[in-house]
């Protein structure tokens, strides 16, 4: 047992500690007996479990026993949610309230292919290497896994195809309810493998509707998109509170807020002048003022809870599933023209080459000049847009800008312009179009001006001795380095793997390729070779903007790092309410994990919604021609994505002919053993459109006829795979979604 606290209550660390060391479910009762506290001593073990609670550090659930917010009880009920085709069970926490996904266990069954996938155990756990382990105690009464799908009729019966586009596994439907063909529903799966079916549990509508997209990656991530009523209580009551009088008025100043045209908020507005301190000579003043989202956000409160277990705000094109609700995000906290918003502003003193000289936070009141759209503000600075504030507000914004881009080229950082697809979408939500997004000089300033803002903020909580959220990017490994030199030789591009490995490093391989057909692909390739990113207290630098201090300070309407960087700012700085608390300092580590956690989710969800709308828009030229590029090449054959479109789709290897095709991994090139016809990355060509499905995301494609070899046996083939339409009830069919089970 933990050793006693001496002042009598037992401190947060041995409450965990023995939490997390019991034999048995451990409660109020459990914990006060352990350490013997008294009746006095009791009533203060109540009011501090709930600030351990209110602090994320234990799961608050009233009546039953505690566990450490992002871990496991030693006794728990699991719901068996997979049974592998080797037999091995899976189950998940059947409630789970803490930050981040819930946890994957291997149930060690005491005989094997007594659990079904919905069966619910009592179970004891135990952490195992890198994973977890479940020992069942006792079975309880059977529940279910849910699926997400369409539903499709084959004769008088319907098989449920998931949206995964890997799936490729339909089930069998026990009981569609009210549910139809071509409807998209949450049903529950029942039975052992071989023999799973699903019963549908919600109609979800038309999968082709308006914002079904969107709809089916909130469902399929399990994204929270409904917020308590105590959140929105809460968040009613805060919007009306004064914004205090110990607020630095900047409300003379000309401040802008630069955002897209369709921004749904504005967290950020920024403002510049030429320094007249002599000790700065040709430098400039500049202000980067933020969203003063902590003051309205305290740590434990309703809305803190909710934004944790959200972690950040997710963006589709058709709507915006936000981490703080509407009242907040998108009004009171958002940086509108003309209205009185509370700040927490960075003072910044910039060198005329621009190095950071100084900086300084102070929390202000600021009235915001003018929200312009990226467009409006570069058009103004070239000439072709009369703007009001051009001359008071943007060139100084562009001078005091072109100054920080020098230390940004001196510094080399990773400089990978890869296209951004955008969707543009009718009132009604119908797809218009589907492009690259235009990146101007505006994009870049506003950027460099939040790099600047970010890099402050983390020294000057450096400079405090406070607890940081740093944003950590690391080096590349060795491995995918020397996956990236295997790639490169393929194109004839020296790659030394004995030298120090920089930003700079990657900048020079694209020099070297140029203007080369094969740019795009090295690319991404070199993206892939990156690191992924992510948040915690301890500081790596971030590699791929060489940088050795970086932290998120500009976006606390949208992300949670950036309100725990600016409570710890306001606790640093002594600006007032709403810092940083003890427990949320000693819970750094964990919160930064789940907030990673959620961050991966989100991005995983934007982009298959992306992909579901691109399905969508292509839909429409199934059977075409499309010029497209080959941006993967497996054993099992290529992937290309559609030129100015995107959209990725595999053309599999028994399309191209029928002859044997050899795979090189280190070329990745596809070559026919007599024809040598070849295949490889950033090889352009044009391909038949046979299958986008929506749902999913997919696309399929397939050689012209009479293109690539053995395309005597090609109609043949073509006939036997004939991609059956997926009909929308009450209308023409016109989306291809490929038939029988897979």
């Amino acid at each position: 047992m933990p050793k006693r606290a001496a002042a009598g209550l037992p401190t947060r660390q041995q409450i965990l500690d023995f939490i997390e060391t019991s034999d048995q479910p451990a409660g109020k009762r459990e914990i006060a007996r352990a350490f013997a506290l008294s009746a006095q001593e009791k009533i203060a073990l109540k009011a501090l479990l709930k600030d351990m609670a209110d602090e994320g550090l234990i799961d608050s659930a009233p009546g039953r026993a505690f566990h450490k917010m992002g871990g496991l009880p030693k006794v728990t009920v699991l719901r068996v949610a997979d049974v592998d085709d080797g037999g091995n069970v899976w189950a998940v926490p059947e409630r789970w309230e803490a930050d981040g996904p819930p946890p994957r266990l291997r149930v060690r069954e005491r005989k094997r292919g007594q659990l079904g996938i919905g069966e619910r155990v009592l179970a004891r756990t135990e952490e195992a290497g890198s994973g977890w382990i479940a020992h069942p105690m006792k079975t309880l009464a059977r529940a279910s896994e849910q699926v997400l799908g369409v539903l499709r009729a084959e004769g008088d019966r319907l098989w449920l195809t998931g949206v995964e586009k890997k799936e490729r596994r339909e089930y069998a439907v026990s009981d569609a309810g009210d549910a139809q063909a071509g409807d998209l529903v949450l049903a529950e799966k029942a039975g052992r493998p071989p023999r799973v079916t699903v019963r549908v549990v919600e109609r979800l509508g038309d999968p082709f509707a308006p914002r079904s997209f969107s709809l089916i990656a909130i469902h399929k991530h399990g994204i929270p998109d409904q917020f308590t009523p105590d959140t929105l209580d809460e968040a009613e009551r805060v919007a009306r509170q004064p914004l205090g009088e110990d607020r630095e008025d900047l409300r003379h100043l000309a401040i802008v807020a630069i955002d897209p045209a369709d921004a749904r908020d504005h967290d950020d507005a920024v403002w510049a002048e030429p320094d007249d301190d002599p000790a700065n000579p040709e430098g400039w003043r500049a202000l980067v003022a933020i969203a003063d989202v902590s003051f309205y956000v305290r740590p434990g409160s309703a809305i803190d809870r909710d934004a944790r277990k959200r972690g950040n705000s997710v963006y589709f094109p058709d709507r915006v599933v936000p981490m703080l609700p509407e009242i907040l995000s998108a009004h009171v906290c958002s940086l509108v023209e003309g209205e009185d918003r509370a700040a927490l502003v960075c003072h910044l003193q910039v060198t005329k080459d621009g190095q950071l000289k100084s900086w300084r936070f102070t929390r202000a009141v600021l009235r915001i000049a003018a929200n312009i759209a990226y467009e409006d503000a570069q058009a103004a600075i070239d000439g072709t847009l009369d703007h009001p504030l051009t001359e008071t507000a943007l060139r100084p914004l562009w001078g005091c800008w072109r100054a920080l881009l020098a230390a940004r080229e001196k510094r080399e950082p990773l400089d990978l312009d890869l296209p951004e697809r955008r969707v543009v979408l009718d009132e009604k939500g119908r797809i218009m179009s589907v492009a690259p997004r235009e990146r101007l000089d505006a994009h870049r300033l506003i950027e460099d001006y939040m790099i600047a803002a970010n890099v402050a903020a983390a020294k000057a909580l450096e400079a405090k001795k406070a607890p940081v959220m740093y944003r950590d990017h690391e080096p590349p490994s060795r491995e995918k380095l020397t996956a990236l030199k295997d790639y490169l030789e393929t194109f004839g591009v020296p790659f030394a793997l004995g030298q120090v490995i920089r930003p700079a490093t990657f900048n020079r391989i694209l020099d070297k390729v140029g203007d080369a057909d094969f740019r795009p692909q090295v690319m991404e390739q070199v993206l892939r070779t990156q690191t992924q990113a992510y948040y915690g207290p301890g500081n790596t630098g971030h590699f791929g903007l060489a940088l050795g201090s970086y932290a998120h300070f500009t976006s606390p309407i949208r992300r949670y790092a950036d309100l725990l960087v600016h409570r710890s700012l306001v606790r640093a700085y002594k600006l007032g309410e709403g810092g940083l608390t003890d427990g949320e300092a000693e819970g750094m580590e964990r919160i930064g994990e789940s907030i990673s956690g959620f961050e991966r989710r989100a991005m995983e969800a934007e982009r298959e919604t992306i992909d579901r709308y691109v399905a969508a828009f292509l839909a429409e030229r199934v059977g075409e021609i499309v010029r497209a590029r080959i941006t993967g090449v497996a054993n099992f054959g290529f992937f290309a994505t559609v030129d100015d479109v995107g959209g990725d789709g595999l053309v599999s290897v028994r399309d191209l002919g029928g002859e044997y095709y050899r795979f090189d991994e280190a070329a990745r090139t596809l070559t026919g053993e007599h024809s040598g016809e070849q295949y490889a990355l950033g090889q352009r060509l044009e391909l038949r459109l046979v299958e986008a499905n929506p749902v999913s995301g997919a696309l399929r494609f397939e050689l012209p006829e009479g293109k690539g070899a053995g395309t005597s046996a090609e109609p043949e083939r073509r006939d036997r795979r004939t991609p059956r339409v997926l009909k929308r009830r009450g209308r023409p069919g016109n989306i291809r979604h490929q038939g029988g089970r897979r």
